[in-house]
């Protein structure tokens, strides 16, 4: 049985090209492994996309770690844990050379903190609780990354959240959920962490499952894994919205929505820091599908070769902070992260790097 992660080149182009896109030191990619409750950590070669695993990894850390997330800055990591009595978040500091150290004691949340999502100025961490169907805030100190509970929270949604994202602003949170005879994306206004439900929309599929907004928050792309197909809509007030628009943050379909996913069980989906590409991890074919993203309607158009053969049963996708490499992490075959280099869309291997288990999140640090 297919089971679907929650929730992210070229081969070598010249080193100068690569210094005119910024690439001038070493990033570092961080990826939960739940089944064993590690921590992997690689340096990325960000000339080539090559990944080296960290001596010091895989690191022990909280039981059952399904997510994490980084802090913009570059100081902290965040990790939810979901194991038999966890229930919490982990807080690491990130040393200059990709290392961390855990900052004890760690944050109780719900019951079953699958997702982890953070605005884009880093002043709040929002954790799903699958088990509790409700949603931490907690406000975050700039000087030490420590979190503080923000006034109502955990906020009880009703619903089982299968993924979430916060817009480009920070003003509204979204929150895909299983529901018959459809699923649902519920929509959250933002105000200093706290939530305010908006409303909710219908999604082409009774079970949801990857969400991404495009960096200017004019559209959001749905992953629908049982009707093989994703769902674009447009973001209220956008200039893409037609008719009576509905209350800000609320979503649109756009038409032609959704797009039939010629491949099998997309559940996971990512776009780059342009607009301009999107990339789906397709769980039940094995590959990954590319689009280029229609300037004006948001409307994705499969690249010529897509799509491209992964490892088994991709559920996680995850881009490099310049967008020349996409990282995969794989659930069956070779349990790993898969590298591939990004041309104008088409995606050419590089390696597979073995971590033991199904990586669950992957993060990566400029």
């Amino acid at each position: 049985m297919l089971q679907k992660a929650l929730v992210l080149v070229l081969v070598v182009a010249s080193a100068a090209s690569f210094v005119s896109c910024g690439k001038t030191s070493s990033h570092f990619l961080y990826a939960a492994i739940p089944a064993t409750s590690q921590l992997a950590v690689f340096r990325e070669d960000p000339y080539s996309g090559v990944l080296t695993q960290l001596s010091e990894s895989p690191y022990a850390v909280g039981n059952g770690i399904q997510s994490v997330v980084l802090h913009p800055s570059g100081k902290y990591l965040y990790a939810a844990n979901t194991g038999q009595g966890e229930n919490d978040v982990s807080l690491f500091d990130i040393n200059s050379d990709g290392t961390v150290n855990e900052i004890t004691p760690r944050t109780p949340v719900g019951s079953l903190p699958y997702l982890l999502a953070m605005d884009p100025a880093g002043q709040y961490l929002y954790v799903a609780n699958v088990k509790s169907n409700s949603i931490s805030v907690f406000a975050i100190t700039a000087s030490s990354g420590a979190l503080t509970a923000v006034a109502g929270s955990p906020f009880s949604i009703n619903l089982v959240p299968t993924n979430m994202q916060i817009s480009p602003s920070g003003a509204f949170l979204y929150v895909s959920a299983p529901s018959q005879p459809t699923g649902v994306i519920a929509v959250f206004a933002v105000n200093a962490g706290v939530l305010s439900f908006v409303g909710s929309t219908p999604t082409a599929d009774n079970d949801p499952s990857g969400l991404a907004i495009d960096p200017g928050g004019s559209y959001l792309y749905a992953a629908n894994a049982s009707a093989n197909s994703i769902s674009i809509y447009c973001i209220v007030p956008a200039s893409c919205i037609t008719g009576t628009p509905g209350p800000a943050g609320t979503l649109q379909q756009v038409p032609q929505s959704p797009l039939a996913d010629t491949q099998q069980h997309p559940v996971a989906l990512t776009l780059d820091s342009t607009g301009g590409y999107l990339y789906v991890a397709n769980q039940g074919s094995n590959n990954i599908g590319t689009y280029t993203i229609t300037s004006g309607t948001g409307f994705p158009v499969e690249v010529t070769d897509a799509p491209f053969a992964s490892e088994g049963q991709p559920s996680v996708v995850a881009l490099d902070p310049n967008g020349g490499y996409l990282y995969v992490g794989n659930q069956s075959g070779t349990a790993g992260i898969q590298a591939f280099g990004i041309a104008s869309g088409s995606l050419n291997t590089i390696f597979t790097y073995s971590v033991g288990n199904s990586p669950t999140s992957i993060a990566i640090l400029k």
